[in-house]
């Protein structure tokens, strides 16, 4: 006989405000197998709890409903109290009278029957629940992170100093990623090869951690705690076993006017090349689209000047399986492609470059070893405009989200000229500042007042040319309400941060979801912001949203604790709100096995003692389903339920109403 008690929060003024909760819990109090009703202004409290516990022991409860806020809240408490007080957990349910209830309705009477009507459905599942048992899950203490750059390097470094094993998958020759690139960083002004060349190496050298530069995810199975992921090693054509690094190779290559990437198309590379000077590994590619030895057959002299025989024309991709228990999606950003924007030049003016473009342009290690030039002609530009929110913003031709770090390096990038141009005239055309921050707005501030930044409030127009090589920018200044028009040498544009390619295939084969925009969706933006949908994978750095390098450190941090705490025991213990095939009148139609987004539905043969099958039903894997329910809806023969959701238990809600 069901012995249920029903516990009625106000949560403050939450529910209480527009909830009657005492004429809720007296009404629960008289529903069929309840035999406690009690509500109280904090349910959540120690009090609280300790008054759930208390009933649980003294009236012997077999279920318990608690009304109070979103159960993505707090029902991991409630039901850790009536664990505490002998009840399966299970047994407990919420019924969300703040979300579903208080906060959509202003008239108390209304709100108060409806209240009573949520409750008196969870008194109806709950008389039908059933006590359930984790599901324990082995768990392959090693993490997979896949990206290299300052994101992917923390959360590896720290998984690492944690005592567990990582494996660090990088597409590019060398980690570092956008960091890599800039040549001082907001706030401070310091130097960013300083700060992540040493992380580079450390995470190279690293005991527990197995580099894998040059490679890409090609394919993913398993579940949180084992998964089993191909990795694709793409072909170098130079062993890096046997290579040194010396520099002989490419110093030769007679092919030298690709245009380097890492320098934003900027400066020129060698078919055979290393990324940067920093690089890590300091070990050289090829790039087989350029090599004429591969693709003509002729030339070869890398192979022959290299002093150590590490060219290998003859390399292929090969495919590497690793087994982890985890995994950090750290695959960052790119910049939007201004070319969209036709009144911008649409990408054909050469004086007309991206945020990246004049990091190189002012970095020592780029193309003009520090010095500002044009592009067009190499000269030095006296008159620079920035442009902000080029892309961001914009939801007609860009994006509509704000790219969040625009405004601090458009600053920076007006400092640092200032800095190398003492007579230049830097120009910055913003909708809004906005330097959230510690730092942040004094860092803007010192911009425009101890570097002479000319901050002008209003968009541009369009960009044109001159016959004489000038930039002739034509805009808007909404504070003074007047147009204005500006002869420039060198236009930068703050253009949007968005997903880098390949980032939605990518959440396809781990099973995370992704927003609009491409960027992927964490489980709950307060609660869960590192998790993801998928168990065991989580999430650092710009792959989630637009984010500054601390706010990045900070994401890998928290990504790498979540891992470790993961792999803190030998065993996961895993909701058991898992569906389950009945296999008698299973008719193996496969609906479920094609339907799953999770692929834990699966084929499985029911075989007699001598091992000759009978037949063939669909059978569920524990540590892959996440109870979605798909499976049970598309099922035709309805031999599909789901633990914690049966349909005895949602036709007993329904009749409730």
């Amino acid at each position: 006989m069901a012995r249920i008690g029903v516990f009625i929060c106000h949560c403050g003024e939450n529910i209480g405000r527009t909830v009657d909760c005492a004429a809720v819990s007296a009404a629960a109090a008289k529903m069929p197998g309840v035999v406690v009703g009690m509500d109280y202004k904090y349910m959540c409290s120690d009090p609280g709890q300790q008054m759930i516990r208390k009933a649980i022991i003294e009236q012997k409860l077999t279920g318990v409903v608690v009304g109070a806020c979103s159960p993505r809240m707090h029902e991991r408490t409630f039901r850790a109290a009536a664990a505490e007080a002998g009840l399966n957990p299970y047994l407990l349910e919420m019924a969300n009278l703040r979300e579903h209830c208080s906060w959509v309705h202003s008239n108390q009477a209304e709100a108060t029957q409806k209240a009573i009507d949520l409750v008196r459905v969870m008194v109806a599942k709950v008389r039908r629940n059933r006590p359930l048992r984790p599901i324990r899950v082995p768990v392959e203490p090693t993490a997979l992170v896949v990206g290299g750059g300052i994101a992917g390097i923390q959360a590896a470094l720290d998984i690492a100093a944690g005592g567990k094993k990582v494996v660090l998958v990088e597409s590019g020759p060398s980690i570092g990623g956008h960091m890599a690139r800039l040549s001082e960083t907001f706030p401070t002004l310091d130097c960013s090869q300083c700060i992540l060349t040493p992380r580079m190496v450390e995470a190279a050298s690293h005991p527990n951690i197995t580099l894998m530069t040059y490679s890409e995810v090609a394919s993913v199975e398993g579940f949180v705690g084992n998964f089993t992921v191909t990795i694709r090693r793409k072909a170098r054509y130079v062993d890096p076993a046997k290579c040194t690094g010396c520099g002989d190779c490419f110093n030769k290559c007679p092919i030298k006017k690709i245009p380097n990437e890492f320098d934003a198309g900027l400066g020129l590379r060698r078919a055979i090349y290393v990324p940067f000077p920093q690089a890590v590994p300091n070990k050289p590619v090829i790039d087989a689209a350029h090599c004429t030895m591969l693709q003509k057959g002729k030339c070869g002299l890398c192979a022959k000047v290299c002093p150590r025989g590490a060219i290998d024309y003859q390399d292929q991709d090969r495919l590497e399986k690793v087994k982890v228990g985890a995994v950090v999606l750290a695959t960052g950003f790119q910049l939007w492609d201004h070319a969209a924007y036709g009144e911008y030049g649409g990408g054909r003016l050469r004086d007309v470059i991206d945020g990246f473009a004049f990091e190189r342009l002012a970095s020592a290690s780029g193309p003009t070893a520090g010095l500002i030039k044009r592009p067009s002609d190499g000269k030095e530009p006296k008159t620079v405009v920035f442009l902000q929110c080029c892309g961001s913003r914009d939801d007609k031709v860009g994006k509509k989200y704000c790219s969040k770090i625009c405004c601090m390096y458009t600053a920076k990038h007006a400092m640092l000229y200032r800095h190398k141009v003492h007579d230049g005239r830097a120009v910055v055309f913003y909708m809004d500042v906005r330097a959230a921050g510690k730092g942040y707005e004094e860092f803007v501030r010192r911009a425009i007042e101890a570097d002479g930044a000319e901050y002008v409030r209003g968009r541009v127009s369009r960009i044109t040319r001159r016959r004489d090589g000038k930039l002739v920018v034509l805009g808007a200044d909404t504070l003074a309400g007047r147009p204005v028009t500006i002869d420039a040498d060198l236009v930068v544009l703050a253009d949007a941060v968005v997903p880098r390619p390949g980032s939605e295939k990518l959440a396809q084969l781990f099973g995370v979801g992704y927003d609009q925009d491409g960027f992927y969706s964490e489980a709950h933006p307060k609660l869960r912001p590192v998790e993801t949908a998928a168990a065991g994978v989580f999430l650092a750095g710009a792959c989630q949203a637009p984010k500054d390098i601390p706010e990045t450190v900070s994401q890998a941090s928290a990504a790498a604790a979540k891992v470790l705490g993961l792999f803190a025991k030998p065993e996961l213990e895993r909701e058991p709100v898992i569906a389950r095939v009945n296999r008698t009148t299973c008719a193996h139609c496969r609906a479920c096995i094609s339907a799953c987004p999770y692929g834990a539905a699966k084929d499985f043969d029911i075989v007699d003692r001598a091992g000759k099958v009978l037949r063939a039903v669909a059978d569920v894997n524990e540590g892959l389903c996440q109870g979605c329910g798909t499976c049970a809806s598309v099922c035709r023969s309805h031999s599909v339920d789901l633990d914690g959701f049966t349909d005895e238990q949602i036709h007993a809600e329904l009749n409730a109403l």
